[in-house]
């Protein structure tokens, strides 16, 4: 049986190894293209990360989809934590993560602060309410869900290699 090195001596690089998907990448490796830098220094799985955060679903809660490690070769949340540090993404402040919380939490949350009429707020209503009544502070003891958004350095990649993105099995998020 070949070894990982001698897999992927002719790759670019090295894929990141998850012990868990040993086996998969030792049977059927990632293509070569996954791992060739763009001229900012991105690997095509940077690019479909900050694709799937364009969507706006993806939350620190979020567990990571396996084709980061099996098709492009990346350690998902250390890379993640790149794009964050590289100015690509950022992590939402509670208030903008509200959108995925549900009402009835809302209405939890302002029950608290003794906020009347629950029964009868929409949900525009509710995140009107909880934005009168709580600071970004306070709301953010109440939750740790947090949503994170792509910046416009991380659109700019986005459209500037749409390629690797038609290559990404597409599917409706």
């Amino acid at each position: 049986m070949k070894t990982f090195n001698t897999i992927y001596a002719n790759h670019a690089e090295l894929p990141y190894l998850a012990p868990k998907y040993e086996a998969e990448l030792l049977s059927k490796p990632i293509p070569k293209r996954n791992m060739i830098r763009t001229e900012e220094g991105l690997l095509p799985g940077h690019i479909i990360m900050l694709w799937r955060i364009n969507f706006g679903t993806y939350t620190n809660q979020s567990s990571h989809h396996k084709y980061f490690y099996t098709t492009y070769g990346i350690d998902a949340q250390k890379e993640l934590d790149w794009l964050i540090e590289q100015g690509y993404v950022k992590l939402d402040t509670a208030f903008d993560s509200l959108r995925h919380l549900s009402a009835p939490k809302l209405k939890e949350f302002l029950k608290v602060k003794g906020v009347a009429g629950l029964s009868k707020m929409k949900r525009q209503d509710l995140d009107k309410a909880v934005a009168e009544n709580y600071s970004e502070e306070e709301l953010g003891r109440l939750f740790d869900l947090r949503s994170y958004a792509i910046l416009p350095k991380g659109e700019t990649i986005l459209s500037k290699y749409p390629e690797i993105i038609a290559k990404h099995p597409q599917k409706k998020f």
